[in-house]
């Protein structure tokens, strides 16, 4: 069964959140657009190059509402420990949860059971607490931030606009379309 317009299951987490320990829980994702973003493991070599590319991006998250969550099974100790170390880690000001037990991770079915890593996922939860957006890839294929934003610019748009479709590689400001008989086998 897809996760695609369930709510996210409860859950209560510490996480390392600008120089702090924070709880988190699934009430943090409700009333705003949030990203979900889990990664195997502090200390590897994908996983930095994507945290670092939503920390450059941040900005833009927050402009559109969106609160970013990464998510790891790694304690937020780890976490700290890998902020105060790493130069790409040191720039993120979004919080990392810790996940220790996998519960979350679960929760979002992407734990890899024989590893009690996270697989690459990435869900949008949308101001209602459901999800509306999956990504999972290859442990080895790291995500990107710009088709991130492009993906939760458009689910921000049909959510605003219930009767428009965002088409392929849709851009804000492109056309949309609104789906109808006289549509059927013309696009």
């Amino acid at each position: 069964m897809s996760l695609i317009n369930t709510l996210v299951k409860p859950f209560t987490a510490l996480a390392f959140h600008n120089g702090k320990f924070v709880t988190i829980t699934d009430e943090n994702l409700r009333n705003k657009w949030s990203v979900v973003f889990f990664y195997p493991a502090d200390f590897t070599f994908v996983c930095p190059t994507e945290l670092g590319d939503l920390a450059d991006h941040y900005g833009e998250f927050q402009s559109l509402g969106v609160e970013v969550y990464s998510v790891s099974t790694d304690k937020h100790f780890t976490h700290k420990a890998w902020h105060d170390t790493s130069d790409t880690i040191n720039k993120i000001t979004y919080p990392m949860i810790g996940d220790p037990t996998g519960a979350i991770t679960r929760n979002f079915e992407v734990m890899i059971e024989a590893d009690g890593l996270a697989e690459r996922g990435t869900f949008v939860v949308d101001p209602d607490g459901k999800v509306q957006i999956i990504e999972i890839n290859a442990g080895n294929v790291g995500r990107s931030a710009s088709e991130l934003l492009r993906k939760i610019k458009a689910a921000q748009y049909v959510r605003e606009h219930p009767n428009e479709v965002c088409p392929a590689k849709w851009e804000a400001g492109g056309d949309t379309l609104a789906p109808s008989l006289d549509l059927v086998g013309k696009i």
